[in-house]
């Protein structure tokens, strides 16, 4: 080969090659944080985590390829969601999904800069966590479950599905300002239903027990149960001790239901779990939180237990059936 031809055919593929290298180098991975307050073994949250990615993935997120995801199942247990919640804001990922004000709280302790959002949260302005709901101003925005409405439709509900029900002792969690608003919405309606509504704090489980026990001793009782972090961890008992004193009960959000309640009423949380990607993509192509307003629900969904309605002696309205999101049998 002449000097000349050698010396023209190093040139050509020096200015291919930065080409071609450019071409098979991987994309940026970013990365994104969940922390959750439930075990992993929670079909719920799965549902709703499933439903996250597969909205990420129509967004052109793809695991492996352009982003990582950490996942942290913190468990109901305050002490397990700081310490995961602390761990995961060391990892400093671009942005990260949290479940309600029990993981959003000891986010906002362990950072003040790291995007969050959230596809689940009580009265975000009224806890604190942002400035207006149209400017959220801080490093955290994303979508409430519910408007204070939504308390009184509940009351609603169940007057419909327990028409016997004429005093209803409604369920808060104290260290939320949002429950006493949620409480007063419930006794705006109260009235006009003919019902008599009594406030109990969730502190602790022995203190609900007692509660609710002293208040089934009189008749014609049912339960509300509004949202929070004590609801959740308490998921459980509460459903017990309303089926062990007979007392028709209102929830939230269908888990309560799929777990024995009687009914519950509240936004379509794998809805909220879809909505929130579409933030998270905003915030990993560069917008800010503090520019992304807190929405509102958009799709409420129905859920009626008839197994617990037999066994509670109820005969569910068919209007109310034929209203039914979903019907558990």
């Amino acid at each position: 080969m002449r000097r000349r031809e050698f010396i023209t055919g190093v040139g050509a593929a020096a200015s291919i090659w930065p080409l071609a290298a450019r071409a098979q180098l991987p994309e940026h991975i970013r990365r994104i944080g969940i922390l959750l307050p439930a075990t992993a073994d929670d079909a719920e949250f799965r549902a709703r985590v499933g439903a996250f990615l597969q909205a990420l993935a129509l967004l052109g997120w793809s695991i492996g390829r352009n982003v990582r995801i950490e996942t942290r199942w913190a468990t109901t247990n305050a002490a397990d969601i700081r310490r995961h919640a602390a761990e995961l804001a060391a990892l400093a990922p671009d942005v990260i999904l949290a479940h309600g004000f029990s993981t959003v709280a000891p986010l906002l302790q362990a950072t003040r800069t790291l995007p969050v959002v959230f596809p689940v949260a009580g009265d975000p302005v009224g806890a604190g966590y942002v400035d207006s709901l149209a400017r959220p101003g801080g490093n955290v925005t994303g979508f409430m479950t519910f408007e204070y409405g939504m308390s009184g439709k509940l009351l609603e509900l169940l007057k419909q599905i327990a028409p016997g029900v004429t005093r209803a002792a409604v369920l808060r969690d104290p260290t939320q300002g949002s429950g006493t608003s949620q409480f007063a919405a419930i006794q705006a309606v109260a009235p006009s239903l003919r019902v008599e509504v009594n406030p109990v704090n969730m502190r602790d489980a022995p203190e609900i027990g007692r509660a609710v026990a002293a208040f089934a001793r009189a008749p014609n009782g049912g339960l509300i149960l509004t949202p929070g972090g004590a609801a959740i961890l308490h998921r459980d008992l509460i459903i017990t001790l309303a089926a062990r004193h007979k007392l028709p009960a209102g929830y939230f959000e269908r888990s309560f239901v799929a777990a024995g309640g009687l009914i519950s009423y509240g936004p379509d949380y794998v809805d909220q779990y879809r909505r929130a990607a579409g933030y998270v993509d905003r915030i990993l192509k560069g917008e800010k939180p503090a520019d992304l307003p807190v929405q509102a629900p958009t799709k409420y969904e129905l859920v009626i237990n008839l197994k617990t309605a037999k066994a509670l002696g109820l005969d569910v309205p068919a209007t109310l059936l034929a209203r039914a999101d979903e019907v558990v049998e």
